[in-house]
């Protein structure tokens, strides 16, 4: 048997054994459990679908669209949040960590000021061309600046999205538009409805990517010296990591809002459990990311019913509370 022959059994071997690892008893109970939670937001709601005539038409308008762009913008965010954290090696780091949703905002606000009736999809590029500058100048710091605890990327991440955002809150005040500004900042699902979700669909091209792109990502997470050994291009990957980033923050800031330590609660939870292989963690963060939008937009939805509470504020609470026993636990182990 020739040399190219045991390389090319071998790599099949290896193909074989990373699918087996994605396809776990596991997962598929993680899948049972995310299309009961979905099945409760369909079911879920103040209209009586059943007693109206128009209640089939309802439900095909307001809530499949928004049970959709809760699997998308679950996926999406925690998607950018893990692919993030493997960058930039800082398991602290997200887009709500990095100022990445900030620089979407400023982006968003840009065009509301110069183009007020501008379409949701010239938004949408806006908002992720804002977005994906937000997340090299991040990255850019990271390079120029040594920082001896993980502790502080986030910190310094924080405080340069409170520049930005305090640049736009100036705008906003400027020209008499942060009433709209806090609207699309939100982070709810209130607004989604047919015809005003759809671009969201571009968010799962760049979950696939990530998928396809897993390996190398991987290596270039471990550094730029043991990347470039092995063939890898570190600048082109952090560029196409951070294109990716840029486009699922943009897209889902511009139809969603806000959503609040989703990125950093997902991946890290998963990483404890599994361990830090992209591959297979992937699936598990989507389905966890939806998994953990859809309990906190049913708990908004019911909390105060008829009234809807913003899912931001669950999320915000949720994630606060992980983030600090996350630091805890690192403290503990001396890792800070």
């Amino acid at each position: 048997m020739s040399s190219t022959d045991t390389r090319s059994r071998s790599a099949a071997g290896r193909e074989r054994r990373a699918r087996a690892r994605l396809l776990t008893p596991g997962l598929l109970i993680a899948a049972i459990a995310t299309m009961l939670l979905l099945a409760g937001s369909l079911a879920t709601g103040e209209y009586a679908i059943l007693s109206h005539t128009d209640g089939w038409q309802m439900f095909s308008t307001v809530r499949i669209p928004r049970t959709i762009a809760l699997i998308l913008a679950g996926a999406a965010m925690s998607m950018s949040g893990l692919v993030m954290q493997l960058i930039t090696q800082n398991r602290f780091v997200e887009p709500t960590t990095t100022g990445t949703i900030e620089w979407a905002g400023l982006g968003l606000l840009t065009v509301m000021i110069l183009a007020p009736r501008a379409t949701v999809l010239t938004r949408m590029c806006v908002a992720v061309a804002f977005a994906f500058i937000g997340t090299m100048v991040f990255f850019a710091l990271l390079r120029r600046v040594s920082l001896r605890s993980s502790l502080l990327v986030p910190i310094m991440g924080i405080m340069l999205g409170a520049v930005v955002s305090a640049v736009s809150t100036f705008l906003a005040l400027q020209t008499n538009t942060l009433q709209s500004l806090g609207v699309w900042f939100q982070g709810s699902f209130t607004s989604v409805y047919e015809g005003q979700y759809e671009v969201l669909w571009i968010v799962l091209i760049a979950v696939v990517a990530v998928f396809i792109l897993a390996d190398r990502l991987t290596v270039a997470g471990l550094g730029q010296d043991l990347a470039t050994s092995v063939g890898v291009s570190y600048k082109q990957m952090v560029l196409v990591a951070t294109a990716l980033i840029a486009v699922a923050t943009g897209v889902v800031t511009v139809v969603v809002g806000s959503l609040p330590f989703l990125g950093l609660v997902v991946p890290n939870i998963v990483s404890i459990a599994r361990g830090d292989d992209l591959r297979s963690n992937l699936p598990w963060v989507c389905l966890c990311g939806i998994i953990l939008v859809a309990a906190c937009d049913l708990l908004a939805r019911t909390i105060i019913s008829p009234f809807e509470v913003p899912v931001s504020v669950v999320l915000g609470i949720v994630g606060a509370v992980v983030f600090v026993a996350l630091i805890l636990r690192r403290t503990r182990k001396g890792q800070a």
